[in-house]
C-alpha cells in the first residue's frame, strides 16, 4: 500500500547537523500525521518528534530546540533537521505516518520505514 524509505542518516562529530527525509510513495490520497522515533543499541524505540495533518509539531524533552520536524504534503516526504547533535543521539532513526489511501474508499493506513543510523561522536 504505501512505503517509507528515510534518508539523510550518517556518521557526524558532537555539535554538527543533519537533516533526514523520510519518503513515502504508493496509493495516497493525502499525508497526515508523520513522526520520528529513534533506538539506541539496548534501548526501547522513543517518539523525537511529531507533526499533525495540519502542521503542529510536537518535540520529546531530550530534542527541544535543537531538531525540527517538517513535512512537504505537495512531495509526501517529510524531514527531520537535527542540529547540535550530541553522541546521546547515536541511534537509528524511524519514521512512520498516517496516510489517507486512494482511493478514499480504502480509508487509513499507517507505515514505517526501515530506518536510517545516525552516529554521532564526541
Amino acid at each position: 500500500q504505501v512505503q517509507l524509505v528515510e534518508s539523510g542518516g550518517g556518521l557526524v562529530q558532537a555539535g554538527g547537523s543533519l537533516r533526514l527525509s523520510c519518503a513515502a510513495s504508493g496509493s495516497i490520497f493525502r499525508t497526515d500525521a508523520m513522526r520520528w522515533y529513534r533506538q539506541a543499541p539496548g534501548k526501547q524505540r522513543e517518539l523525537v518528534a511529531t507533526v499533525t495533518g495540519g502542521g503542529s509539531t510536537n518535540y520529546a524533552d531530550f530534542v527541544k530546540g535543537r531538531f525540527t520536524i517538517s513535512k512537504d504534503s505537495t512531495k509526501n516526504t517529510g524531514y527531520l533537521q537535527m542540529n547540535d547533535l550530541k553522541p546521546d543521539d547515536t541511534a537509528v532513526y524511524y519514521c512512520n505516518a498516517d496516510f489517507l489511501l486512494y482511493p478514499t474508499t480504502r480509508g487509513y493506513a499507517s507505515a514505517w520505514g526501515k530506518g536510517t543510523l545516525v552516529t554521532v561522536s564526541s
